[in-house]
C-alpha cells in the first residue's frame, strides 16, 4: 500500500497565489488540504496568528508578498509571526508572486509569446513585479495575450480582464507551463519556500 501523503493546508493573498501554493505544494509530494484566499495582505495578517495556532495540530503553509514592506524577507517574517508552530511553513514572497513565475523565464517566454531578453535573470531585484508581467505581455506577439493581460486604455484598472485567469494557466499546465524546480534556481525565497514544505513532508 502506497504511504499517504502528507496534507497542508495554506493561505494566500489572492487566487494566482493559490495556483502555485497548490503547485508548490504537489512539487513536494504533499496533498494540498483547504486554501484560504484572503484577498489582501492585510486581512491575511490578520489571520495569521490563528492559523498558526492550527498548524500545531497540522502542516500549514502561508505565503506573503514582500511588495515594499520591508527591506528583507527575515525582517518581515519577525514581524509577521516572532514564534511560528513547528508545522507553520511562513513564507515570503520576494516581492510578488509574479516574481516566482518569471524565475522560469524559458517557460513564461514561451507562454507571454516574447524573446528571452526581455525578462530579468535576477527576478528578486524586480521592484513590481505584477507591473512588470503586465509589460512583458504588452511586447507579446500574440494579440489574446495582450487583450487578456494588459489594462484596456481608460479602464482605471493595473491588470487586463484575464490577467489572474492566465497566469493560473501558466501555473496549472502540466505539460508546457510553469515548473517550481526549475523556477527555484533562480529565486532564493521559491527554494526556501520549497525547502521549508519539504521539512513539513519529512516531520
Amino acid at each position: 500500500m502506497p504511504a499517504m501523503q502528507t496534507v497542508i493546508s495554506g493561505s494566500v493573498e489572492g487566487v494566482a497565489d493559490e495556483a502555485v501554493l497548490r503547485s508548490l505544494i504537489r512539487t513536494v509530494d504533499g496533498q494540498p488540504g483547504p486554501i484560504h484566499v484572503k484577498q489582501g495582505k492585510d486581512r491575511l495578517k490578520e489571520q495569521i496568528r490563528s492559523y498558526n495556532q492550527a498548524a500545531f495540530h497540522q502542516p500549514w503553509c502561508v505565503l506573503v508578498d514582500l511588495d515594499n514592506d520591508a527591506d528583507c524577507a527575515p525582517a518581515l517574517l519577525n514581524i509577521l509571526l516572532p514564534a511560528p508552530a513547528p508545522d507553520m511553513c511562513l513564507r515570503i514572497v520576494v516581492r510578488q508572486v509574479e516574481a516566482w513565475l518569471m524565475a522560469d523565464r524559458d517557460r513564461l517566454c514561451r507562454f507571454l509569446s516574447i524573446g528571452m531578453s526581455r525578462i530579468s535573470d535576477n527576478v528578486e531585484s524586480i521592484p513590481k513585479p505584477k507591473e512588470t508581467m503586465v509589460n512583458l505581455a504588452r511586447h507579446s506577439r500574440s494579440r489574446a495575450i495582450r487583450q487578456d493581460m494588459v489594462p484596456r486604455e481608460g479602464s482605471g484598472r493595473s491588470v487586463g480582464p484575464g490577467y489572474t485567469a492566465r497566469l493560473i494557466e501558466f501555473v496549472t499546465d502540466g505539460q508546457s507551463g510553469w515548473r517550481p524546480l526549475v523556477a527555484a534556481e533562480h529565486s532564493e525565497s521559491l527554494q526556501r519556500c520549497l525547502n521549508c514544505l519539504q521539512r513539513l513532508i519529512e516531520n
